[in-house]
């Protein structure tokens, strides 16, 4: 009489992977075509100005992101300014940069970087217009 034998067997092995491969295969597809109709109903790239990329350029130029996180990529030295625009407006952005250092004792320094008038108006442009990125709620407090 032959003897059953029980247990995990090779051609097991072989469907489970090729079931597993096939199954994670459809729902990477899923995702990216949902992203891809997704993402251009919330993205307002359109407002794209001159100005804003002006603003974009002195983020880079001074390495902004160094300290600050903007739409949660960045360092975390400093705060968030992906809605930053919103919380404080223009006028307080302008004065806030124009005014540092500030030399408070047990306060993290952000540097004076000189910045023109138009350079400001650049870079609180670039600020509003991150600040109008729909982010799902993100981030979830409002002091970023």
């Amino acid at each position: 009489m032959s003897e059953v034998r029980s247990g995990f067997t090779k051609q097991m092995a072989r469907n489970m992977f090729y079931g597993g491969a096939l199954f994670f295969a459809l729902a990477f597809t899923g995702i990216v075509f949902h992203s891809e109709r997704e993402i251009p109903k919330r993205s307002n790239a359109q407002a794209i100005t001159p100005q804003v990329i002006a603003g974009k350029k002195i983020w880079e130029t001074r390495n902004c992101i160094g300290c600050h996180t903007l739409l949660g990529e960045g360092a975390y030295f400093a705060p968030e300014l992906g809605n930053v625009y919103k919380r404080r407006g223009p006028d307080f952005i302008k004065a806030w940069i124009k005014a540092q250092p500030t030399h408070m004792p047990g306060r993290r320094q952000m540097p004076q970087f000189n910045l023109s008038d138009e350079q400001l108006d650049d870079l609180v442009e670039f600020l509003k217009w991150t600040g109008e990125v729909n982010t799902e709620k993100w981030p979830p407090n409002i002091q970023g």
